[in-house]
């Protein structure tokens, strides 16, 4: 049995994600829950960006995007995904991959309806990835929006959550002369246990 203790202690991988989330909090200056994605398009080339990771459940990890976006296409089409969370000032990452699923219409209607009123309808302006003409005319629409939902807008439906479930998570903490300590947490299914391993730096 692989010896962890601290900040590496715990049973559930999950939880440690939450604990380490919620430490960031306090220490990071602007969102402490930014995320890289990473997926890869129908030819396996693969592109990046960054996200806010909304929600660590007993499942995996969960952010919302526009289905319709380059991103959501990929992960439509391949069902995997990457993802990378550091915290410079905790000088800690956690990354990770597996499969991706969308989340319940239930879980994406309540989260849409906890965003700002111009989040909601920016949801609906946004042709995501799509090439646009000027800043203008994404305000124009923006009010379009408003105009036809008013101040309470369903959500779209090409809009929504995914969840990313892992079959491999690394935690990762920075240690002096790059000494540092990594523990492997994988799984072949998610219904099996964790095979936890500690990796050289």
């Amino acid at each position: 049995m692989t010896m962890r203790e601290g900040i590496f202690a715990g049973d559930d991988p999950f939880q440690i994600m939450r604990d380490w989330m919620e430490e960031a909090a306090k220490t990071e200056p602007n969102d402490p829950n930014a995320m890289t994605l990473a997926t890869v398009d129908g030819s396996g080339l693969p592109n990046a960006r960054i996200m806010l990771l909304k929600e660590i459940d007993s499942a995996g990890i969960v952010f919302f995007t526009n289905y319709e976006s380059q991103k959501g296409a990929e992960l439509a089409d391949s069902a995997k995904a990457g993802f990378l969370i550091h915290w410079k000032s905790l000088r800690r990452q956690i990354r990770g991959r597996g499969r991706v699923e969308k989340t319940t219409p239930e879980q994406s209607d309540a989260y849409y309806q906890s965003r700002p009123i111009d989040s909601r309808l920016g949801a609906w302006a946004s042709a995501q990835s799509q090439p646009l003409e000027s800043r203008e005319k994404l305000m124009t629409r923006v009010e379009e929006m408003r105009e036809k939902y008013g101040e309470n807008p369903p959500r779209p439906p090409h809009w929504g959550g995914f969840r990313i479930v892992p079959s491999y998570i690394e935690f990762w903490s920075d240690g002096p002369y790059r000494l540092h300590d990594r523990f492997r947490w994988s799984r072949e299914e998610t219904e099996k246990v964790w095979s936890i391993e500690r990796l050289y730096p």
